[in-house]
């Protein structure tokens, strides 16, 4: 009879086991590094709700390093752009490899719904055909509703989990802090760990770049008014410039780490007080590990694009041609990033040190 009763509850917890809900969840995302930064949370997001789901990503490799530091992705597949046809036969093996029920497709570009099409997902979700490019629409056979462009990006990603039936979640979480960064922290940044300010240098379009004249006001008030050391980020080819502006401001003691590696700049900016720079994808991956982002808005509108939580650290010059969503600017002039005041900035920056000295306390 205790035999019995025992096996009675084991065939209970079985059947109850399957009852769970553990789809196979691909989420396709190769795009912007501010991009897939703000739609990492949606994989905590998914499985705070469905523990058993196996959920994984489509990236292309250059991104991969970072997705991959997620605790909660099971894996990541990585989309070889340089390899042409042999890529695309590649990743059509790798997807085959795994039966995926639901693809979500938030790129929605041609490219993503080809992707989508090739996981054969019964379930393809992709954005409205009104929020679509390049015919994205006729590649997924689910679409959530329309939303207008002033809907916060973030927001917008998170539509696809509401669409599953998910609650809406209380807070975010990216999945980025952890051991892994603290392993990826230079030695340079260790000592001044939660005191330095992160300057983001330029961004991937050169309309929203600031003028160098205005990093070196910047950087100099840093150090005068606000007494912290200052920490340069940034790709490579930001490496110049950089260095140009360690040799002229003053006082000294600028460390310059542009062309360091994703990680390692995720790493820096977690350990900064506060960071500041244009809009692009550093800004929200500072604001995905919870340091305050000061972000400089120019040719893109600050309700779309502001990184969470960072909405009131914002910038506007207020010049009457933006945004225009042009990568280079129309006028030659780059006028609405020029006019952008120092002193503006430094008054942002000196709010996101307080909300960041608060924090800690």
């Amino acid at each position: 009879m205790h035999n019995s009763k025992k096996n009675t509850t084991r065939r209970d917890r079985s059947a109850a086991n399957k009852k769970k809900p553990s789809p196979s969840i691909l989420i396709i995302l190769t795009g912007s590094l501010g991009d897939v930064a703000r739609g990492l949370c949606l994989v905590s997001h998914i499985k705070s709700h469905w523990p058993h789901s196996r959920v994984s990503w489509l990236i292309e490799r250059k991104k991969a390093e970072l997705v991959s530091i997620h605790p909660q992705l099971d894996d990541v597949i990585i989309f070889d752009r340089s390899g042409g046809i042999r890529g695309i036969l590649n990743l059509r093996r790798a997807l085959h490899r795994e039966q995926f029920d639901i693809t979500l497709d938030l790129q929605r570009i041609f490219k993503s719904g080809f992707f989508s099409l090739l996981s054969r997902a019964r379930r393809r979700i992709g954005f409205h055909r009104r929020n679509c490019k390049e015919m994205n629409w006729l590649f997924n056979n689910e679409k959530i509703p329309f939303y207008h462009e002033d809907l916060p990006k973030l927001d917008h990603y998170l539509k696809f989990t509401e669409h599953l039936g998910l609650q809406a979640p209380d807070r975010l979480d990216f999945g980025l802090v952890g051991p892994q960064l603290d392993k990826a922290l230079p030695p340079t940044v260790t000592d001044i760990r939660k005191s330095c300010v992160a300057v983001v240098m330029g961004s991937s379009w050169e309309s929203k770049d600031w003028h160098f004249e205005g990093y070196l006001q910047l950087v100099r008030r840093i150090g005068t008014d606000l007494k912290r050391r200052v920490v340069l980020l940034g790709g490579s080819s930001q490496g110049p410039a950089a260095q140009r502006l360690i040799k002229k401001s003053n006082p000294t003691g600028v460390i310059d780490l542009t062309g360091n590696s994703l990680v390692e700049m995720t790493a820096v900016l977690e350990a900064a007080a506060a960071a500041v720079g244009p809009d692009s994808g550093p800004g929200h991956l500072a604001a995905a590990v919870g340091t305050p982002y000061v972000t400089l808005f120019g040719p893109t509108p600050a309700g779309r694009h502001a990184p969470y939580g960072c909405e009131d650290l914002v910038v506007i010059s207020g010049a009457d041609c933006a945004p225009c969503y042009a990568k280079r600017c129309r006028e030659g002039t780059n006028r609405c990033m020029v006019d952008i005041d120092v002193q503006m900035v430094v008054q942002k920056i000196t709010r996101a040190l307080a909300r960041s000295q608060k924090s800690k306390k």
